[in-house]
């Protein structure tokens, strides 16, 4: 009678999942949206790990179900609700993100997970980390791969007429999306399981290399190239365009030359913008450049030269250069840190103090406001219509405005105000 009772809950298991995910298909084919599969599911003695590329989209969590309830990575602060109780029942693998060792803790799991004799439902991973236009893949996290175990490639497309499901850095919203692929006469998404990858000896020691050939193997089968981007940089890209920073779109390319040039460890911009520019001139050839920046004129530096120059002028705006460096060199600290030394960039004359078109200056590259906003701020600052404002004024104006609040939070919570 008790091994009958012990019995009842993996009767139950093995009996509701595959009801979960035939229910789960019928409701995105409810919505308009069928799912095609190709290729076969390893078991999971095959492959306890599946990797999932790429990442586009949150109706991507069709996954699930088409790969039988397999064991996600989820934050576990995200699973209070509904759709938080439905994942629990696949066996997450919960990130903690207050936890300063979350990441070991993660890897951990997945490694004690993957090499386990118990029957554990397979791990699913999508490596990428960030969601993209599946324009390519971006560099594979190696979380997935450090166990060291043989991994299935899936892929995800969608080919439709009209992409209406693309969630990324930038662009609509999860409910506008979703409004937008409801409206759709018909929509479609192809899953396909690709042969099982069996690491050599090498990768097995090296997690970056075996998830580096993995991304490759994926690449060919959708047709894309591989870049190598990450998380972190799709992260800074999206804040610094966020706040409108001279350069934004080619933050990571900015960053890198930077790095060529040996001025990521010098960091001469912070000093170059603590004295400002004042009455030594915005605009700059790229022999002036180099002697300012103290660095060869080279190629390396007309790569970075070339990111800023301004039309057939031949010239750049040497205080939009030095703000976005500035904005490399900070981007762990407040945003307070960099309008402080904006601030000092765009005050020509030198007195500490920015008129109406210097604070617009500062405002439309590095707080996101539009030169309207910018004047409404600055009137409200300048309560005494002297015609100018300092840094100090400026701050004590945005600690009591909520809308403000982003210039003095941490790096994670930092976003400028919507337009």
């Amino acid at each position: 009678m008790q091994r009958q009772l012990d019995l009842l809950p993996e009767w139950l298991d093995r009996s509701l999942k595959p009801l979960i995910c035939f229910i789960g298909k019928m409701s995105y084919l409810a919505g308009g949206m069928a799912i095609s599969i190709r290729g076969r599911q390893a078991s999971r003695a095959e492959a306890p790990i599946l990797v999932i590329a790429p990442h586009s989209s949150f109706l991507d969590s069709c996954i699930v179900y088409a790969t039988r309830m397999s064991s996600v990575i989820v934050r576990k602060e995200s699973m209070d609700n509904y759709v938080g109780k439905l994942i629990n029942y696949t066996q997450p693998v919960y990130v903690w993100r207050d936890d300063p060792n979350s990441r070991q803790n993660t890897i951990k799991e997945i490694i004690e997970r993957a090499t386990s004799k118990e029957d554990w439902p397979q791990v699913l991973i999508f490596p990428e980390g960030t969601c993209t236009n599946r324009s390519c893949l971006i560099t594979f996290k190696p979380g997935g791969f450090y166990p060291g175990v043989p991994v299935q490639p899936v892929t995800i497309r969608y080919p439709n007429a009209r992409d209406t499901v693309t969630w990324t850095w930038e662009g609509p919203g999860a409910l506008k999306l979703l409004w937008l692929t409801l409206t759709q006469v018909h929509s479609s998404c192809e899953i396909e399981f690709l042969p099982v990858y069996y690491p050599s000896e090498e990768e097995k020691r090296d997690p970056k290399l075996y998830a580096r050939n993995v991304r490759e193997v994926m690449a060919r089968a959708l047709g894309v190239p591989v870049l190598d981007y990450t998380y972190d940089d799709c992260r800074l890209i999206a804040r610094a365009k966020q706040l409108r920073i001279p350069g934004a779109s080619s933050a990571r390319e900015v960053s890198e030359a930077r790095h060529q040039l040996g001025l990521d460890r010098s960091m001469p911009e912070l000093q170059l913008a603590e004295r400002g520019v004042g009455g030594r001139g915005r605009w700059v050839t790229r022999e002036e450049f180099a002697r300012r920046l103290q660095v060869p004129d080279d190629d390396k530096l007309q790569r970075l030269f070339d990111i800023f120059l301004q039309g057939s002028s031949g010239m750049v705006s040497f205080p939009d250069y030095v703000l976005c460096a500035c904005f490399l060199c900070t981007q762990h600290a407040p945003l307070s840190e960099l309008i402080s030394y904006a601030f000092k960039l765009y005050d020509a004359s030198g007195a500490g103090r920015l008129e109406v078109s210097g604070f617009e200056e500062v405002a439309t590259r590095c707080l996101g406001l539009n030169r309207e906003q910018s004047h409404q701020v600055f009137s409200l600052v300048d309560t005494g219509e002297r015609g100018y404002i300092t840094f100090d004024e400026f701050i004590a104006f945005a600690q009591k405005k909520s809308e403000f609040a982003f210039v003095f939070a941490s790096e994670q919570a930092q976003k400028p105000k919507a337009q």
